[in-house]
């Protein structure tokens, strides 16, 4: 069976680990330097649930409440992972704005895979957004989400395995996990 083609937009607030966890997954490693990224697209093959993909990721610039979005994160995009820092209130508030704008671009949200991950939570005594608003406010949107460290290579696989899935469920390839099964 083909490889699946699948484009993933990473999108959040400027510094908030978008690179580093994109970065920690392609390459099995933290990046700790930060330049801004303008934007940058990674591959990466990976098996999921007996399926090989070929993942095209696009690591976004920053975004901000007063950005405007290039038309190219809404074509042809997959999925999306917006990306906030548990560290940065700031980036928990431009990620609802990046979401609203999502919206606004694509029509219904429940046909978009989005989720939603607070990068950072190795930062635990620096902590301005807890799991719990995180986890409210994927649930309000009806999408995962989960907390990550690029840092700590902690979740970063899931991340982007959950995307994959989220990708599938929306294009109906893959049976709900909670569901019954007649025989």
């Amino acid at each position: 069976m083909p490889a699946k083609q699948r484009k993933i937009a990473l999108m959040g607030f400027r510094s908030v680990g978008k690179s580093s966890l994109t970065i920690q997954f392609v390459e099995n490693q933290f990046v700790d330097s930060y330049d801004p990224t303008i934007e940058n697209t990674f591959q990466k093959t990976v098996m999921i649930s007996g399926q090989e993909y070929a993942l095209q990721l696009v690591d976004t610039a920053g975004q901000d409440e007063y950005s405007i979005l290039p038309q190219s994160y809404f074509m042809n995009i997959d999925g999306y992972i917006l990306v906030y820092s548990v560290n940065s209130q700031k980036s928990f508030e431009v990620i609802q704005f990046v979401y609203d704008k999502l919206l606004d671009m694509k029509g219904n949200i429940g046909s978009i895979p989005v989720v939603l991950v607070g990068n950072k939570c190795d930062l635990a005594m620096e902590r301005e957004v807890s799991q719990e608003a995180g986890r409210r406010c994927a649930e309000k949107w009806k999408i995962p989400f989960l907390e990550a460290s690029a840092k700590e290579n902690q979740s970063a696989k899931k991340v982007f395995e959950q995307i994959v899935t989220t990708i599938e469920k929306a294009s109906g390839n893959v049976p709900d996990q909670k569901g019954c099964i007649l025989s």
